[in-house]
């Protein structure tokens, strides 16, 4: 992935915690985190936004991922699990949709060159231009088939 798709995993994925050395991986210890009772409560995101923009205290967790989030950005999420990068992403991106002034801020202290948002919505273009050929190609085959049975 790229580099900075770690850049805001961080944001909040509270799994890339760690005191891993240079070959491990982050600790597995924060991956149990209900992610959907963090999205959904703006008190509790809002906690972890500040901790990383160091406007308000953090929880143990979120030290930690404030302290591993260079790291992950640095190096591409080298160490981070495939559960620790599908959330990272799931919570990156519910930022930049939901959040977008806390985007900026994590963006700005984070991700300077934007680079990780640009990637992501480039990929949402992505996704809408296939739906919209899925949808027109279903479209097509329903029509051809009409016509076929005209003749």
């Amino acid at each position: 992935m790229m580099h900075s798709t770690l850049a805001m995993i961080l944001l909040m994925y509270l799994t890339i915690q760690s005191s891993a050395t240079e070959t491990s991986t982050y600790t597995t210890k924060y991956d149990g985190i209900d992610l959907d009772e963090i999205l959904n409560n703006d008190r509790l995101l809002t906690g972890y936004v500040n901790c990383l923009l160091d406007l308000g205290p953090c929880t143990a967790d979120g030290k930690e991922l404030k302290k591993n989030l260079p790291d992950a950005i640095e190096n591409d999420c080298k160490k981070c699990t495939e559960k620790q990068r599908d959330g990272s992403e799931r919570v990156m991106h519910f930022i930049i949709d939901n959040r977008p002034d806390d985007w900026v801020k994590l963006e700005e202290k984070y991700n300077a060159d934007g680079s990780y948002k640009l990637k992501y919505l480039a990929s949402k273009l992505t996704e809408a231009d296939k739906e919209t050929n899925i949808t027109t190609s279903e479209e097509n085959t329903k029509n051809a088939s009409k016509e076929s049975s005209k003749e």
